[in-house]
């Protein structure tokens, strides 16, 4: 099989999860992350508005992992990211993750806000 290298943004794509955590970079990140081009760190979860809305402006999409079983998204959170002109899509952590990372290796501006599975 051929493989074709991939340049990302300075965003780092996630690597791996598993139980309480993300790989990104090859290092590993305990509980829920939030990454993006400006860098990586922790996320306090859904009831964490104010981290995902400091990222208007700085990206167009914010993929949202809801932990091994895909949720909605808290009705106020959602309003809010869409009212701000930012879209935000949410799935389980896994498929989080993965979109993330084609998206990013397209050189989007995105970002992931995710709970561990």
């Amino acid at each position: 099989m051929r493989l074709n290298e991939i340049t990302f943004t300075d965003a780092l794509p996630v690597d791996g999860y598993g139980p309480g955590f993300f790989r990104v970079g090859g290092e590993v990140h305990e509980g829920a992350l939030l990454i993006w081009d400006r860098g990586r760190a922790d996320w306090g979860g859904l009831e964490d508005h104010e981290t995902l809305l400091s990222m208007i402006g700085f990206v167009d999409v914010i993929f949202v992992g809801t932990g091994a079983e895909t949720a909605h998204l808290p009705k106020d959170l959602r309003d809010r990211l869409e009212e701000a002109g930012l879209g935000v899509e949410a799935m389980n952590s896994p498929s989080a993750c993965r979109t993330y990372n084609v998206l990013l290796s397209e050189g989007r501006r995105v970002a992931l806000a995710a709970l561990p599975v």
